[in-house]
């Protein structure tokens, strides 16, 4: 049985349309409603399955049927739902080939170091020191969480992680991996003395291309913090010297380095390995 027609409806450029397109390309609206645009199956079942905070659920209304997966999404979700024109959800969607079947509204979640509470022994945390790219924020986030890493914290000024290239390139891991955020590497410093006072240890471990050990010789059993640097400018001055050890990638080729999103998915990597890659066979078989 379709269900759905006693929704609202939005098939015109009116003012609620208008707010729900102000989150895609301006951060000072999303900040300032604290609402951003979830686009993609894999975001979306990933945002509900794991309780984000949805708003508002919108799903396409025109002559093509949905899909099993849409309309189910659509039937059982219990809040607000929307139905937008085939045209306006393209426009939302950022595809001009084709309409999204759903998309959702939902809220911010600004999380400060204070509410970093790892539970494991080792805990692993990523910092992106000030990432420019809101795409390569996402793809690390994204390299973060298939890795194991207990949270990621963006540090400085930075892109912003509900930008909807982040939300995309994450493919989800947003909202299945906390998300921090944080000044300066001082922040970091004092949530790790906190983290000491309650019994464990995280050594601060930099990546860069003159790094004073290749990333395979270092020991990373231990709980670590991971700091990846700016895409052009690698680590601030700040953050060199608030680390304990550099590591270096050795690579070959033509590149004179590699990308920030692929420096820290390779270190990630090297990590899992290191700690016996238990998180990773779980997943696999789990």
């Amino acid at each position: 049985m379709q269900s759905g027609h006693r929704d609202p409806r939005v098939t015109v450029r009116n003012a609620r349309f208008q707010q729900w397109q102000s989150y895609l390309g301006t951060r000072a609206k999303r900040t300032k409603a604290g609402r951003f645009l979830i686009q993609g199956v894999r975001p979306l079942t990933l945002a509900i399955e794991h309780d984000w905070p949805i708003e508002t659920l919108l799903y396409r209304v025109d002559d093509a049927p949905l899909s099993a997966w849409a309309r189910g999404v659509r039937d059982a979700w219990s809040g607000e739902k929307v139905g937008v024109s085939g045209e306006l959800m393209a426009e939302l969607g950022e595809k001009a080939d084709a309409a999204p079947e759903l998309i959702a509204v939902a809220k911010t979640r600004q999380r400060g170091l204070g509410a970093l509470d790892p539970t494991s022994g080792a805990p692993l945390v990523v910092v992106f020191d000030r990432p420019s790219s809101p795409g390569n924020l996402g793809t690390l986030i994204r390299s973060a969480n298939a890795f194991g890493a207990d949270a990621v914290v963006v540090a400085g000024h930075a892109a912003d992680p509900f930008d909807p290239q982040c939300v995309r390139a994450s493919t989800g891991s947003l909202f299945a991996l906390p998300v921090y955020s944080a000044a300066d590497a001082s922040e970091v410093l004092a949530m790790r003395e906190r983290l000491r006072r309650s019994g464990r240890d995280l050594m601060i471990v930099g990546t860069d291309e003159d790094g004073a050990v290749p990333i395979f010789e270092h020991d990373f059993g231990g709980g670590t913090i991971l700091v990846i640097g700016n895409e052009t400018r690698g680590m601030s001055a700040s953050w060199r010297a608030a680390c304990d050890v550099t590591v270096s990638i050795p690579i070959g080729g033509a590149a004179s380095s590699l990308g920030a999103p692929s420096a820290g998915a390779v270190c990630l990597y090297e990590i899992a390995r290191q700690r016996g890659g238990a998180s990773l066979t779980a997943r696999r078989h789990g």
